[in-house]
């Protein structure tokens, strides 16, 4: 049994479909109010914050992944995401489960240093911070040794259906809605994105594969990483738009949190759109070169085959 926390998300979503699809994996999906993605899931209402349900979830489980979210919110993650996480680790101790946990770069520096595997949590706001206890917290139990565990991280996504990202947001869902994009800060900068369907493939893979933990895995992602010039200008073809497009300062960015609870939430990852992002996912292509990475066109393309059917 592999069993997937988190359920309903959008990379809980591709994984169960790539676990079935590709592994033949009975799968559980966990969460509050978790709905089949596969006809032949098994489905288990848990709140993650109770140790007793999250542990009953996970009882019988060969293989548990974490995937939970929560919204952009400052208490809540303070307040809850170590717990559930924390819920998670014991009861996959307890059932002597494999565990894959599914990681964000929130904690890395917001600079042009090129991000590796082995790049220092220096993380910028309180989010950063929640977010590098909670990988402390998992590379803690990597440490101890008693469950095989293992860390798939992700840069920024973009992708298709519910993902949710701020290039989603203001580029992608803009674009679909005819309207003009608007970029954040700078338009000059590299940006590395990962396709959601790609990640949760390559979650299922490290997960299946034995000797893929005990690490940290950066997830793969198309190196060409473009700046958001080029990226607008890809997808407004891809959408049939004229290019155009706005850039939005930081400082009306700053401003706007002053009226915007939303936008509030997500100063704290302003700096790095100031930056040149290059996430380095190396590692992983080495080790599974099979692994095909979906092209940035190939990725706008299908979210535009999406919209239109």
């Amino acid at each position: 049994m592999q069993t997937v926390l988190g359920a309903n998300g959008q990379i809980a979503v591709e994984l169960a479909r790539e676990l079935d699809r590709e592994y033949g994996a009975d799968v559980r999906l966990v969460s509050r109010n978790p709905r089949r993605v596969n006809d032949s899931d098994t489905l288990a209402r848990a709140d993650l914050l109770d140790a007793r349900q999250t542990a009953a979830a996970v009882d019988g489980s060969s293989i548990v992944y974490f995937t939970a979210g929560l919204p952009a919110n400052t208490k809540l993650w303070e307040q809850q995401f170590p717990t559930m996480l924390q819920n998670a680790l014991d009861a996959a101790r307890t059932a002597g489960a494999k565990f894959a946990y599914f990681d964000n770069t929130y904690m890395y520096p917001q600079d042009d240093r090129l991000q590796t595997e082995q790049t220092p949590f220096e993380p910028v706001g309180p989010k950063g911070r929640v977010r590098a206890a909670m990988a402390s917290m998992v590379l803690d139990e990597m440490a101890r040794g008693e469950i095989p565990v293992l860390i798939g991280r992700a840069p920024e996504f973009y992708g298709p259906g519910r993902t949710q990202s701020i290039t989603n947001t203001l580029i992608i869902d803009r674009l679909k809605a005819g309207k003009k994009p608007r970029v954040p800060v700078r338009d000059d900068r590299l940006r590395t994105l990962i396709w959601t369907p790609d990640a949760s493939r390559a979650l299922a893979v490290l997960g299946n594969t034995p000797d893929a933990y005990g690490q940290t895995w950066h997830l793969p992602v198309d190196e060409d990483r473009p700046t958001y010039r080029e990226f607008v200008t890809t997808a407004s073809e891809t959408f049939g738009r004229d290019g155009g497009y706005t850039v939005t300062p930081r400082w009306a960015l700053t401003a706007a949190g002053v009226v915007s609870a939303q936008v509030r939430e997500l100063r704290e990852l302003l700096p790095r759109y100031a930056h040149d992002n290059r996430f380095d996912s190396s590692a992983f292509r080495t080790r599974f070169p099979e692994f095909d990475v979906t092209t940035y066109r190939a990725g706008l393309d299908a979210i535009r085959r999406e919209a239109t059917t």
